[in-house]
């Protein structure tokens, strides 16, 4: 049977990592974390002051090497052969992620990494982007969506356990500035495919969630047979 290609799309804080990576695992596929391509390149960005702006970025995306591995049960990010899994996860990172994801070049040059990924199938990919831009043929699209107190409140949270000194307004005002840029930027904004399932998980658990989406890639499965 053919692999599949499962897009599954929504803002921040919606829980489409937790799905994807689950997804993923249930089918023995590739888990690919499209942001955390964007993020590893903003932690670069940042690092070294480039200024962003499509001159200086397209100087630096020639030379930068982004790399998704699957290894001893996780998904590691590989920036210049350099594991950055962990420095990409902090409220700077997201914020220069999202600036940087609004320029033409920058997701011309994601697009043509994350399709080569995917030519073969067998991948759950999540984003802003996948089944509208990235793969709009993808078998299976899922537009996975929260309330904006929902997202945040998951958010402050993840940033609490992993100890960062936030607090819960800070949290919701970062998630409101990016649904801004993401849905508001002229190169492939954030938003959901006509043909995708759309899941609100602000009353769902995850289970539920899992359940549902489970039911779309089966009945996609059934049909390729």
């Amino acid at each position: 049977m053919r692999k599949l290609i499962i897009a599954i799309d929504g803002p921040a804080g919606a829980g489409k990592s937790t799905v994807a990576k689950r997804l993923a695992r249930e089918l023995g596929y590739l888990y690919m974390d499209t942001g955390a391509m964007y993020r590893a390149l903003a932690w670069k960005v940042l690092l070294k002051g480039i200024a962003v702006t499509e001159e200086a970025l397209s100087q630096v995306l020639g030379d930068t090497q982004i790399e998704l591995v699957e290894g001893d049960g996780y998904l590691r990010v590989l920036l210049d052969g350099s594991d950055v899994t962990h420095q990409i996860r902090t409220p700077e990172v997201s914020q220069m992620a999202s600036k940087i994801s609004a320029l033409k070049i920058v997701r011309e040059r994601m697009v043509q990494l994350q399709r080569a990924m995917g030519v073969r199938g067998g991948i759950v990919a999540e984003g802003r982007d996948i089944g509208t831009v990235v793969f709009p043929d993808a078998d299976v699209k899922i537009y996975l969506d929260a309330s904006t107190a929902e997202r945040g409140r998951r958010r402050f949270e993840e940033l609490k356990t992993q100890g960062k000194a936030v607090t819960l307004e800070e949290t919701l005002e970062e998630m409101d500035e990016r649904d801004r840029r993401d849905t508001e930027r002229v190169v492939a904004p954030l938003r959901k495919a006509d043909d995708a399932l759309y899941l609100d998980s602000t009353l769902l658990d995850v289970d539920e969630v899992m359940r549902r989406s489970m039911r779309e890639i089966e009945h996609r499965m059934e049909n390729n047979q």
